[in-house]
């Protein structure tokens, strides 16, 4: 049962504009179908189901998702499997951050024992900022998907329908995470996930951050050689993991100015040259101002925050980010206490092991 006392539950939230933003036109790079979306949905469905989940909660949106699903539930389950009851969380469509916003507050208040969450760094950053410890299960399917794994949607609805129904507990199948938090005159204004980096542009545009020009300063809460987007710039100059305390700090300026200068994979098909001045390590609750007066931050590759001379911004890393499944332990838990495994009585094997 859940902590209310109600069936079992989960939410499954699938950004429809994931995997689809101007990093990928501008380099060629391929999108993420709905239709993907869809059957990575139903997969879901069908482990959720099987493992005791009675209900899921979704978004309504505008571009299929909702539509395609509402289609597939009128048609009986393939092989006979049981599919749990959804609810579409219904609320006015914006076709902007508000309607993950809204849904991730919408399945809070409903006592979800788990979020699916279907989209990149950027998705993920929203629902972050909502879920509380609602553990999230981070699915890739964005531009940028360094915070999320690439996981067989199955895998992670049976992973997700273990924890959401208390056979796994939270202490074994969670792990916390860092977050980099932007105070502005004192008062914390949003956060990242990933990567945070301070331009000299004045202006907003475009939110999805595909140019090297302006960049002056880039915080990371972990960063990985094998990484796409801006904290590929500090894995291939100091790679840091996501258990390590620290996170990372790198100066930037233009190339011809830089004693060091990376190839950097900033979106996929997109290889840009990045100067960079310096790089130091910056301590769980470190207060460190931004060097230049105004400009736009950009929060896990989306620009965010305008901010003028005005305004006092710093920056702080934390361990209070959300809680993530981790799934290979969840899956490592459930084998070893045979939570997947039974014997049935009648089945030839079983009368010969209970003679």
């Amino acid at each position: 049962m859940s902590k209310n006392g109600q069936t079992p539950s989960v939410g499954i939230l699938a950004n429809p504009a994931a995997g689809r933003d101007i990093r990928r036109l501008v380099a060629q790079a391929s999108v993420f179908p709905i239709s993907e979306k869809r059957n990575m949905i139903a997969r879901l469905f069908t482990a959720l189901g099987s493992l005791g989940v009675g209900t899921v909660y979704m978004m309504v949106d505008r571009m299929g998702i909702s539509d395609r699903m509402r289609h597939a539930l009128q048609i009986p389950p393939p092989g006979g499997q049981v599919w749990p009851t959804v609810e579409f969380l219904e609320a006015q469509i914006t076709e902007s951050a508000a309607d993950t916003l809204n849904a991730t507050r919408m399945m809070a208040d409903r006592g979800v024992g788990a979020i699916i969450v279907l989209g990149g760094d950027g998705t993920h950053r929203l629902v972050a900022s909502q879920c509380g410890d609602i553990p999230l299960a981070a699915l890739s399917t964005g531009t940028n998907n360094v915070f999320p794994e690439m996981r067989e949607a199955t895998i992670a609805g049976i992973a997700s329908a273990l924890v959401a129904t208390g056979q796994v507990p939270l202490e074994v199948a969670t792990r916390r995470n860092k977050a980099l938090r932007v105070d502005v005159n004192g008062v914390e204004s949003d956060l990242a996930l990933v990567d945070l980096c301070a331009s000299t542009e004045i202006w907003i545009g475009s939110r999805a951050l595909w140019r090297a020009e302006g960049l002056d300063q880039l915080f990371l809460a972990f960063a990985e050689a094998d990484a796409v987007g801006l904290s590929s710039i500090g894995g291939l100059v100091n790679p840091i993991s996501r258990e390590v305390e620290g996170g990372l700090l790198l100066n930037l300026t233009e190339p011809h100015n830089a004693k060091t200068v990376v190839a950097a994979p900033l979106a996929p098909g997109l290889i840009v040259d990045i100067g960079v001045e310096s790089v130091r390590e910056i301590r769980p609750g470190e207060f460190v101002p931004l060097r230049i007066k105004k400009g736009v931050i950009a929060l896990d590759g989306e620009r965010e925050i305008e901010f003028s001379i005005d305004d006092d911004v710093s920056i702080r890393l934390e361990w209070d980010g959300p809680l993530t499944l981790d799934i290979p332990l969840t899956m490592a838990y459930a084998a070893e206490k045979e939570l997947l495994i039974r014997m049935d009585d009648e089945t030839p094997h079983a009368r010969f092991v209970n003679k």
